[in-house]
């Protein structure tokens, strides 16, 4: 994760219902691939397409939930 534009973001203040792109975290398409890569690695759950996808990064709390439901 040391790719994502994160720096001097304090963890406490991250809203876990806040959307994780643009007006969220500001997090943009190629993080998207990174959290995609690293959720797929990390925790063997796959994300299968695009509509899966903005689902399940919807927010911290949406994928923490979707984490949950499809682990292996």
């Amino acid at each position: 994760m040391d790719g994502l534009k994160l720096e001097g973001v304090d963890p406490a203040r991250i809203n876990d219902a806040a959307p994780i792109f643009v007006e969220g975290l500001g997090l943009d398409s190629i993080d998207a691939l990174e959290l995609v890569v690293l959720v797929e690695e990390e925790f063997h759950v796959a994300i299968p397409d695009e509509e899966v996808g903005k689902q399940a990064f919807a927010s911290i709390d949406a994928l923490a939930d979707y984490i949950l439901a499809h682990r292996s």
